[in-house]
């Protein structure tokens, strides 16, 4: 198990890193670039015009691992990596509508709000059917660090997974707003998922497969999009990296541990909500000098320091790695 793991991470980061080296230039010859908002950090007009869709790199790769590392777990009849894979890239799919209705239009606006909610929407709940199908999930919801199991109505379920699940893949989604942010905020994430199998001495690591995958995936990203960076992720990469971070979570049975390990994303996600409704509320006051919550560090909320993007990065990348840990013991006797 630990070797088909170690070479679906180091096989997703070669692969990753070929691909991006011809996806890169080829997106700057189409003019694929990421038009940047106004009302952002004035420094933030220089990325104008950087390729987006980078994330075809790391989906790429992990195609491509769960149908080769991957074979041995679908010969056993295991196929929690193909479910992961397919819920992650129908979410890519609606990202990558989106991504190219901005590019069509020369602007940062791509599918109307209603439209990206419904089609997550519809996707969570025949996602969740999916893995009820198939024995990975119940109808329980499985509390961590209490090690306890609380029966709940199955209409009740879907309807907390479904809000779990898009409410991850826009937290994602709103994390990927520095250069490698939400890629190296993930890396931790995805490891956490790619251990758990061998902690648990699980015959069944399809899942830990994948998650190998995506972090070696993510690694390899990152030689393009750590700062400066020359391509961004773009909805393609973001929200099927949301949607492969909620797979993984239910298909161990676990969402709850979102809270602990996915806590930047929360984060990101709440400061947004939270400067939404008070700006509203108050006609024009605001929590924070901008939101989501790195661009209030980028622009010295609070402290009137006015973090770097490095420097965001490796603050993200160090509590990932802590919440990471915390969540190992909140779930490592799961099984």
């Amino acid at each position: 198990m630990t070797l088909q793991l170690e070479l679906a991470f180091g096989i997703a980061y070669i692969i990753t890193a070929i691909i991006g080296f011809f996806l890169v230039p080829w997106l700057r010859s189409i003019k694929a670039g990421q038009s940047i908002k106004r009302d952002g950090p004035t420094w933030h007009m220089s990325k104008d015009g950087t390729p987006t869709m980078g994330g075809l790199m790391f989906i790429g790769a992990c195609v491509i691992i769960c149908f080769t590392v991957g074979i041995p777990a679908i010969r056993a009849h295991h196929y929690g990596h193909l479910f992961c894979l397919l819920f992650a890239l129908v979410y890519g799919a609606i990202g990558f509508l989106d991504d190219f209705e901005k590019l069509k239009h020369k602007e940062n606006l791509g599918l109307r709000a209603w439209q990206k909610s419904l089609l997550q929407l519809i996707a969570a709940v025949l996602f969740i059917y999916l893995l009820k199908r198939f024995g990975y999930i119940d109808m329980q919801l499985y509390i961590p660090f209490w090690n306890k199991v609380v029966n709940i109505p199955e209409v009740l379920y879907v309807l907390l997974a479904a809000f779990i699940i898009v409410g991850t893949v826009n937290a994602v989604n709103l994390t990927d707003g520095v250069d490698g942010l939400a890629s190296g905020a993930s890396i931790p994430v995805c490891l956490f998922f790619t251990v758990m199998p061998i902690v648990w001495h699980m015959q069944d690591a399809s899942v830990g497969i994948f998650a190998a995958a995506l972090s070696g995936g993510l690694m390899g990203f990152l030689l393009y999009n750590f700062n400066p960076a020359k391509v961004f992720m773009g909805d393609t990469g973001s929200l099927f990296l949301g949607g492969a971070i909620a797979a993984m979570a239910f298909a161990y049975n676990m969402p709850l541990i979102l809270v602990t390990l996915g806590i930047l994303y929360i984060i990101e996600a709440l400061s947004d909500i939270i400067q939404v409704g008070y700006f509203k509320a108050t006609h024009g006051k605001r929590v924070f000098k901008m939101a989501p919550f790195h661009h209030h560090l980028e622009m010295g909320g609070w402290t009137g320091k006015k973090w770097s993007e490095k420097e965001l990065f490796t603050l993200y990348v160090v509590v990932s790695i802590v919440f990471a840990v915390i969540s190992y013991f909140g779930v490592r006797a799961r099984f």
